[in-house]
């Protein structure tokens, strides 16, 4: 088995490459496909960004993000639509089939954790068949439970399958990552689940380390570094029938500040050493 032709890099695992920069890596090191970042891909230009992937032949696994779907103002949610409806119409011009949706933390002053999980589900109403006609699915990412305040109130696969389930397959699916899920002993369960329905749309891979840094944003470890079993995560979701590409997604300070291909030919190497 080609274990690097399952891999795909997330654009923040090397942020500090330039898209030419990380398609010309890519192309040196054999990486078959990346996810991009929306910021940078208008950076560089949607147009622009679309010819330069599919000339150097990498497929693109998903575009980040949109969501922040949770706010109660009515000009808020009606702002926020449109950026997802954007979102999407631009998932559709990189040739990428998943939109990741994060999904937005508790409002101002709130503390209703399932009002704001069905606002979620109002806007997916909205947005989902939006997404189907234009042949793009619409990714629920769990983020681990310390995200849930100020960035994501759905914070488990069993509440993201309970939203994606009010829709088609083909238009509401979930994020499988390893750094959000891995704490949870009701995860593999669930993944079994998601993909008996269609609904695995993204898997993305992160180790968990410690401590933390400050703000814990920028803590997802390199492969290999932390405590999850990477592989056995991979196996889980191969069993549903998964066969697409893994991304592995690091937001890391250190990584950072390190030569970007340096970076992605390493995390490529661990990615057949410690996933496959």
């Amino acid at each position: 088995m080609n274990a690097l032709s399952h891999f795909s890099v997330n654009q923040m695992t090397v942020k500090q490459l330039t898209l030419p920069s990380l398609v010309g890596a890519c192309t040196r090191l054999g990486v078959p496909a990346v996810g991009l970042w929306r910021e940078p891909v208008a950076a560089h230009g949607l147009e622009a960004t679309a010819k330069l992937v599919r000339d150097a032949g990498l497929a693109v696994t998903s575009l980040c993000r949109g969501g922040f779907l949770t706010a109660v103002d009515p000009a808020e949610r009606t702002r926020a639509l449109d950026d997802n409806r954007a979102a999407i119409d631009e998932a559709a011009a990189l040739g990428t089939d998943t939109l990741v949706l994060v999904s937005g933390g508790l409002p101002p002053a709130s503390r209703d954790l399932v009002a704001a999980r069905e606002r979620i589900a109002d806007a997916l109403s909205v947005l989902a068949p939006y997404a189907g006609e234009r042949g793009v699915r619409l990714a629920i990412e769990p983020l681990h439970p310390m995200y849930a305040a100020d960035r994501c109130v759905v914070s488990t696969l069993t509440q993201a399958l309970d939203l994606a389930e009010r829709f088609p397959a083909s238009q509401v699916g979930v994020v499988v990552d390893t750094y959000h899920i891995w704490w949870d002993d009701r995860a593999p369960a669930e993944i079994a689940r998601a993909g008996a329905q269609g609904r695995i749309h993204s898997f993305q891979l992160a180790d968990w380390t410690t401590p933390l840094p400050a703000g814990v944003l920028n803590g997802r470890g390199q492969l290999g570094d932390g405590v999850i079993d990477l592989r056995e995560w991979r196996e889980r979701v191969e069993a549903t029938g998964w066969t697409g590409h893994i991304e592995v997604e690091l937001f890391n300070d250190g990584l950072w500040a390190r030569d970007g291909a340096e970076v992605l030919g390493e995390t490529a190497r661990r990615f057949v050493s410690e996933v496959f």
